[in-house]
């Protein structure tokens, strides 16, 4: 029977590709193609269009995170699969060919899913406030296998101020892993490495020439090692990465109208999402605007259309709207990007924010891939901080900057030009039109003689 691996090269896009010996050379012999985003042009978003082949409004991934009305909170980045709405790519094949068996590997969403195996980055979090960095897998016991061959999981290479090549060439290797041991007719491969040094250099930055050769080294071993077993290879992205000098600070732009509310929590400040007015849910170049004072929504609007930086407002399913989405969506230039810092003062910011802390925090946040510049000794405070959480010593691992503006890419708008689209390459790739185009085509490819 047909078998197919997809490798998510996360910000891979044409312009990237052509500095890429190995790929570039293997796509050749293939058709490939760019097309429009997904919109917000973010992983979850884009990833839940590509495995439902629904739009946004039917699968109901509006971000990498949305503001739950009921609940009065921020979430980001959470991990089931039951939050993606649709018949999932493999549930359609498995309906269709009974017996197939797909591995869902470190794509998102992959907690409680129904492919038959997947793995996913996953801490454990003990009552007295530990962490320790692990993966979730499905069997369960997929996840002591791998490690006892592979070793642990390098999750500080996954993300924050250590994040490279590590990470991918880990998950790379472990998807050969688990190809060896069970054989799935479709490996959902997820390998994150370009999307590092592309936010936190920008592209054509010569700090990311290195890491570009990097990923395609990965590829290199990857790919023959999928060919040589018969099975057929399909790589794409979710997105480009755009160059970007300016940072728009909404929710403190909304401070300023007075339409934010703010809790003093031991001397800092929290930002009070319930009983706000107005707060931005910033995700990249896009921001879901909240609007809990409905009567503000032209006010806001105006107020939103006059802000440097700003490029377009959209409202409705089209601007991601409904049950999860904002009230209304902001879109940012192309040179600029959302942040989610609500603070005026930096002596009052909330402990967070200084940490890697992807739940936590309201909005997105870039200046997690930097070492905080002030710092004298950075190397000398996180060992003590290593130290400390050996002897059973809690702490904040306080390092990250302050400074939105350190980051130099972003993505999530729509509208960019065909260098920065994403792209998809391998037999037949040029029927990909749009992104959810792109799940019939994995579906066509699976089914394929």
């Amino acid at each position: 029977m047909k078998r197919l691996a997809v490798l998510n090269v996360v910000g891979l896009c044409e312009r990237e590709l052509l500095e890429m010996p190995f790929l570039r050379k293997w796509a050749e012999g293939r058709e490939r193609r760019s097309f429009k985003p997904a919109f917000p042009a973010v992983t979850c978003t884009a990833q839940s269009s590509y495995l439902t082949g629904l739009a946004v409004g039917e699968h109901g991934i509006v971000g990498n995170g949305w503001y739950d009305r009921e609940a009065a909170e921020v979430k980001f980045w959470k991990q089931s699969n039951h939050l993606v709405k649709g018949e999932k790519l493999w549930e359609r094949l498995r309906r269709e060919r009974p017996g197939f068996r797909c591995a869902k590997w470190f794509w998102w969403y992959n907690m409680y899913s129904s492919a038959e195996f997947s793995m996913t980055p996953r801490p454990m979090y003990p009552a007295d406030g530990r962490k320790f960095f692990d993966v979730y897998a499905h069997p369960l016991s997929l996840r002591d296998e791998v490690k006892k061959e592979l070793g642990d999981f390098p999750f500080p290479s996954f993300w924050g101020p250590r994040a490279g090549i590590d990470s991918s060439k880990w998950i790379a290797n472990s998807a050969k892993w688990i190809e060896k041991r069970e054989s799935p007719d479709l490996n959902l491969v997820y390998l994150p490495h370009l999307d590092y040094s592309l936010q936190k250099f920008g592209p054509g930055a010569p700090e990311t020439v290195q890491e570009i050769k990097a990923i395609d080294d990965v590829l290199a071993d990857l790919i023959p090692y999928l060919e040589g077993r018969g099975i057929e290879v399909v790589v794409l992205s979710e997105y480009g990465i755009s160059k970007v000098d300016r940072v728009v600070h909404l929710n403190r732009i909304f401070r300023e109208k007075e339409w934010i509310t703010i809790k003093d929590e031991l001397g800092l400040e929290q930002l009070d999402c319930g009983a706000s007015k107005v707060f931005a849910v910033a995700d990249h170049q896009v921001a879901h605007i909240y609007l809990n004072d409905l009567s503000l929504k032209e006010e806001v609007r105006t107020l939103l259309q006059s802000t440097d930086g700003v490029e377009e407002i959209r409202e409705g399913w089209e601007g991601v709207g409904g049950e999860r989405g904002g009230d209304l969506v902001a879109v940012s230039e192309a040179d600029s990007w959302f942040s989610y810092y609500y603070w005026l003062d930096d002596a009052v910011a909330p402990d967070f924010a200084r940490t890697i802390d992807i739940h936590r925090k309201p909005g997105y946040d870039p200046a997690e891939l930097f070492i905080d510049p002030a710092l004298k000794f950075p190397q000398l405070k996180v060992a003590a901080f290593l130290a400390k959480k050996k002897l059973g010593i809690r702490g904040l691992l306080d390092v990250i900057p302050l400074d939105a503006d350190l980051v130099k890419g972003s993505h999530g708008r729509d509208s960019v030009g065909p260098d920065e689209q994403p792209v998809v390459v391998g037999t037949g790739a040029s029927q990909c039109g749009s992104e959810r185009e792109v799940f019939h085509y994995l579906l066509k490819r699976c089914k394929a003689d």
